[in-house]
């Protein structure tokens, strides 16, 4: 069984020390997918993809990178991180479900999971904050990891 890692010795919270560790590339995709009525879906094909607030996906996007930007501010025990790069997708697929895909790299000592999973989740609560005044039968379905490089482990999903 694996130990917590964020668990000391004593039972306490801790950061995680990175000091010893390489420099290495490290990336990650984060995904999040939003279900929504149907006539909402096609209100928003058929207006551009615009509401009252503005431009959805884009509006989205920018949250999106600006959340994955301030992840260590933002999860207690995160390491405070730059990003070489962040970028969100955001599309339509043939279930009429909204997914959204946050990519994430750095050069660092540790991994940028948790910036990805951020950035995909705040671009999905934005979604939803434009969306609600349409409908209040909006779910965010799941947010997770698709796959991350770098590190001890790469990890991929299938």
């Amino acid at each position: 069984m694996k130990d917590f890692t964020h668990i000391n010795d004593k039972g306490q919270a801790t950061m995680v020390d990175v000091s010893e560790k390489q420099v290495s590339l490290r990336t990650a995709i984060a995904r999040s997918i939003i279900v929504m009525p149907e006539e909402v879906i096609e209100q928003l094909i058929v207006d551009n993809l615009n509401t009252k607030k503005g431009a959805v996906f884009q509006t989205a996007i920018i949250a999106g990178v600006m959340a994955a930007k301030k992840t260590g501010e933002l999860i207690p025990l995160c390491h405070p991180l730059g990003l070489d790069s962040c970028k969100i997708n955001i599309h339509i697929n043939d279930q009429k479900e909204i997914v959204i895909d946050c990519a994430t790299t750095i050069h660092a000592k540790t991994g940028i999971e948790m910036e990805a999973l951020v950035g995909a989740t705040i671009a999905a609560l934005t979604i939803y904050d434009m969306c609600k005044a349409l409908s209040k039968d909006i779910v965010i379905k799941e947010t997770k990891l698709i796959e991350k490089t770098g590190g001890k482990h790469d990890f991929k999903r299938t």
